[in-house]
């Protein structure tokens, strides 16, 4: 039996909490073979989801995507690890911070690499579809 070696520890986000991780399959590529930047945006609306669910308990809705920085090709068969930080909450909205690393499998095994980061505001909404007050819980 081989003993595995030791990885070094990597460099992730300390301050945001892992809230995803997603393979993107061969389906999931453009015409270049690298990952559509649409998949990638989707799963980021998923993962800038978690964290506000949290707080406004009950529906939802994107409304606004404040930034989103591409900074790197998503790779067939890489290891997206999407990892949120809430920067404000407001009355109706909540706007979080999403940060995209990916553990690349050919060549770079276990290094992860910056590949996107975005700003999403999402809505508290009513049955109507109609923005309501977030009530947060009291201190204690």
């Amino acid at each position: 039996m081989h003993e595995l070696p030791v990885l070094p520890p990597l460099a992730l986000p300390s301050n945001h909490e892992l809230v995803l991780k997603v393979i993107p399959l061969p389906a999931d590529t453009n015409g270049n073979g690298d990952i559509f930047g649409g998949w990638v945006m989707a799963q980021v609306d998923l993962a800038g989801s978690v964290l506000p669910a949290r707080y406004i308990r009950g529906r939802m809705a994107t409304v606004a995507v404040n930034e989103f920085i591409f900074k790197q090709p998503v790779r067939v068969g890489d290891i997206l690890s999407f990892f949120s930080h809430v920067t404000r909450i407001g009355r109706t909205s909540i706007t979080v911070e999403v940060e995209v690393y990916a553990e690349r499998r050919a060549g770079d095994s276990g290094e992860y690499r910056k590949v996107t980061e975005a700003r999403v505001t999402y809505v508290a909404i009513d049955a109507d579809g109609r923005p309501r007050a977030i009530v947060l819980p009291s201190a204690v």
